[in-house]
């Protein structure tokens, strides 16, 4: 997705807004705002994969009782 996203962003970053009519400076304002939201997304995607990293490293140290196990 990275490289999707970095050649959109490019692509999008390189028109010149002085040379559209009114119409398609709105949809590149909305193309502006999609790729914002994008990059957010992502970001959190990624926080939220390092969170589920952890929490699986942090189970796999957690020993389970064993069924025939009982707590005084």
């Amino acid at each position: 997705m990275a490289n999707t996203m970095s050649d959109a962003v490019e692509l999008v970053y390189s028109i010149d807004p002085d040379t559209l009519t009114v119409d398609q400076q709105i949809a590149l304002a909305h193309a502006y705002a999609a790729l914002t939201q994008a990059e957010r997304l992502d970001w959190i995607f990624q926080r939220l994969d390092k969170i589920h990293q952890l929490l699986v490293t942090i189970n796999g140290r957690i020993p389970t009782a064993s069924p025939t196990s009982h707590a005084a």
